[in-house]
C-alpha cells in the first residue's frame, strides 16, 4: 500500500492539522506503509518523507491565521507529485482549505479519504459554497475529528461523516527530558491571538503565588501589545520555539493552561501535555470538554475530569484555579496520573489501526468506471 497524505498547511508553522498529519505519516511509516506527506513548507521540510510544494502566505480563517498555498505554482506542483507518486490512497486533511488539498480533490488520482478538522466557522466553507457538494462527492470517505466538525461539515455539504478523534505520539511526549525549572511555573503554548485566550491568562497572572514563573512561547499578531500591557517580572516571554524545545517544556512545566476561548475543535495540545505528565488547568470550552470529559475511543470515561476546567474569559477563575493546583500536591499527583492514563487512549497508534482500516477498506471496495469502460478517479 502507498499513502499520500495532504495538509493545506505550511509544515514550518506549528499547529494541530499539521502534527496530527507529521504523527500518522510516522506511524504508518512504522508499520512498512510506505507513506508520503504534501504540503507547503517555508524552509527545510521536517521530515525526509515530506514533498514540499512552496512557500505558505497568511490567510485570515476560523478566527485565525492560516499558513495556506493557493498560488498556481503550488497547485502545479500538486499535480505533479501526485502523479508522480501514485498513490493507491490519498488522505486528504481539510479538503476545501483553499491550495493542495482542493487540487487533490479535483485532481482525484486515488481513492479519497477526508478528514475534516475545523469548527466554528469556515471561510473556505463560504468561498467554495457552490463547489462543496460536487467536491464532498469526490471522497470515498469521510471523518471529523470531533462532532463539532462533523456539523460544521454535514451543514455545508451534508452526507455521512464519522468521528474520528485525533492521537498523539504518547512515547514522544513521555520520554522528553524536562526542561530545567527552581520554582512552580505554568506554560502557556499557541499563538497570540484573541482565541486561543493570552490575554486571560496574563491577566490571572496577579492571582497566583509570587514564586510563579510563567513561560509564555509562541509568537502572533498580539505579542508587542501583550508584551508592552503585562510586564511582571515573572512572565517569561520565550518567542517562538522548536518542536525538541517545546516538548522539554511541556515535561518541564509544573502546570500547562490552555485558556482558549473559542475555535478548538479538539485539544490535542492538552492530551500532548498529559502524555508529558503535566496536569493541565484549561477553560471549559467544548473542544477541551472532550479531552477531560468525554468518552475516549475505547469509551472510558474520566471520573473525575483529567484537567481542571474553569469558565472561559475569567481570569479571576483561571488564577483561582491555577493558585489552587500550584499549591495542592496531591491534586497535581491527580491530575497527573489521570492525565497520563487519558492521554494513552488517544494514542496515535490506536488512531492508525482506525485508519489502515478505513484505507484497506477503500482499496478493497469495487473501482467504480466511467461509460467507456475506465477506471474513475485515477
Amino acid at each position: 500500500m502507498r499513502v499520500g497524505l495532504v495538509c493545506p498547511y505550511s509544515l514550518s508553522m506549528p499547529g494541530g492539522v499539521q502534527g496530527q498529519v507529521l504523527s500518522l505519516a510516522r506511524s504508518l511509516r512504522q508499520r512498512g506503509i510506505e507513506t508520503r506527506v504534501l504540503a507547503p513548507c517555508d524552509g527545510p521540510p521536517p521530515e525526509r518523507f515530506v514533498v514540499p510544494l512552496g512557500k505558505s502566505v497568511p490567510l485570515a480563517t476560523n478566527g485565525s491565521v492560516a499558513p495556506l498555498a493557493p498560488d498556481p505554482s503550488a497547485q502545479l506542483r500538486t499535480i505533479r507529485a501526485l502523479w508522480d507518486e501514485d498513490f493507491d490512497l490519498v488522505h486528504v486533511h481539510e479538503p476545501f482549505a483553499p491550495g493542495p488539498t482542493v487540487s487533490t480533490v479535483l485532481l482525484k488520482p486515488a481513492p479519497l479519504l477526508g478528514t475534516f478538522h475545523a469548527a466554528g466557522q469556515s471561510r473556505a466553507y463560504q468561498t467554495l459554497r457552490p463547489l462543496l457538494a460536487w467536491g464532498a462527492a469526490r471522497l470515498d470517505d469521510r471523518v471529523a475529528v470531533s462532532t463539532e466538525a462533523r456539523e460544521l461539515a454535514q451543514g455545508h455539504v451534508g452526507g455521512r461523516f464519522d468521528v474520528v478523534f485525533n492521537g498523539i505520539e504518547c512515547d514522544r511526549f513521555a520520554g522528553a527530558d524536562p526542561w530545567p525549572t527552581d520554582r512552580p511555573t505554568v506554560l502557556f503554548l499557541g499563538r497570540h491571538e484573541s482565541r486561543k485566550g493570552l490575554r486571560v491568562l496574563l491577566e490571572a497572572v496577579t492571582h497566583l503565588p509570587a514564586d510563579t514563573r510563567v513561560w509564555v512561547a509562541g509568537s502572533g499578531p498580539e505579542t508587542a501589545e501583550l508584551m508592552a500591557a503585562y510586564t511582571d517580572e515573572r512572565i517569561e516571554w520565550l518567542g517562538r520555539i522548536d518542536d525538541a524545545e517545546r516538548d522539554r517544556r511541556l515535561a518541564g512545566a509544573t502546570v500547562f493552561c490552555a485558556p482558549s476561548l473559542r475555535g478548538e475543535s479538539f485539544g490535542v495540545i492538552l492530551l500532548e501535555a498529559m502524555a508529558a505528565g503535566t496536569p493541565v488547568v484549561a477553560s471549559d470550552i467544548e473542544g477541551y470538554l472532550k479531552v477531560a470529559t468525554a468518552p475516549a475511543p475505547d469509551g472510558s470515561v474520566p471520573d473525575p475530569p483529567a484537567a481542571r476546567l474553569v469558565p472561559s474569559d475569567d481570569p479571576v477563575a483561571l488564577g483561582r484555579a491555577l493558585a489552587e493546583v500550584l499549591g495542592d500536591p496531591s491534586e497535581l499527583e491527580r491530575l497527573r496520573a489521570a492525565g497520563v492514563d487519558r492521554a494513552r487512549r488517544f494514542d496515535m497508534e490506536l488512531l492508525c489501526d482506525l485508519y489502515v482500516e478505513r484505507y484497506r477498506a477503500l482499496l478493497d471496495a469495487p473501482v467504480p468506471v466511467d461509460g467507456r469502460g475506465a477506471r474513475s478517479g485515477r
